[in-house]
């Protein structure tokens, strides 16, 4: 990738792949747990429009009844939005795919990264090889190891005195003990997918992994 990246276009691009995965799953599959915890494959495609369709006076308002507690509120939403028929949530990804978002605070890189990082969500328990591009894990990996990273997604903390070596891409980030893998593997342990250390290896995947857990 040169230049600078079409964020939202890379984004429009992966929510059409999705869809397309989506569409292709049976009961089991949509049925089926994904690595965010406690939700299916149908509660993470009800995630996948909810940005689209969720007002911010609306998600703000939710987030009021509960405490202000933004998980609380994105799962309440979510589960909510789960009841659709699978049709309908299938076509209203297709429908926003290209919808521009700007979050405060993460900016369109948000967005992006959901995309990323949920179809791997859906895909690696289901034993799928489905996956964005390589450059967009170029892309997203540089963005978790900055120091403008979503606290979302990366915790103050969790990469410190880590250096990053992705070995597919030929990226690297950071200093210290080293975390070598694949650019997937690296994001997605990075975000808190404990799972993913297992495709990684180098004295920083200790470190890593002992963070996940406290987390």
């Amino acid at each position: 990738m040169t230049g600078d990246p079409d964020v939202h276009g890379l984004t429009t691009r992966n929510r059409r792949q999705l869809a397309d995965l989506l569409d292709t799953l049976d009961d089991t599959q949509w049925a089926a747990p994904t690595l965010c915890a406690g939700w299916t494959v149908t509660h993470l495609a009800a995630h996948l429009v909810q940005p689209m369709l969720i007002g911010f006076a609306r998600f703000a308002l939710t987030a009021v009844r509960h405490r202000g507690d933004t998980d609380r509120t994105v799962d309440h939403l979510t589960r909510r939005l789960a009841r659709r028929p699978r049709a309908d949530l299938i076509a209203l990804l297709r429908a926003h795919a290209a919808d521009r978002l700007n979050p405060p605070r993460v900016g369109p890189m948000g967005p992006f990264a959901d995309t990323c990082i949920h179809l791997r969500d859906i895909a690696r328990p289901l034993g799928l090889d489905a996956d964005v591009p390589l450059d967009h894990w170029r892309l997203l990996t540089t963005y978790l190891a900055s120091p403008s990273a979503a606290p979302a997604l990366v915790p103050p903390g969790r990469l410190a005195g880590l250096r990053l070596v992705a070995t597919d891409t030929g990226w690297s980030g950071g200093t210290g003990a080293e975390v070598i893998g694949p650019a997937e593997a690296i994001a997605m342990a990075v975000t808190g997918r404990a799972v993913a250390l297992a495709d990684l290896h180098g004295p920083g995947v200790d470190i890593l992994a002992g963070r996940l857990r406290r987390r």
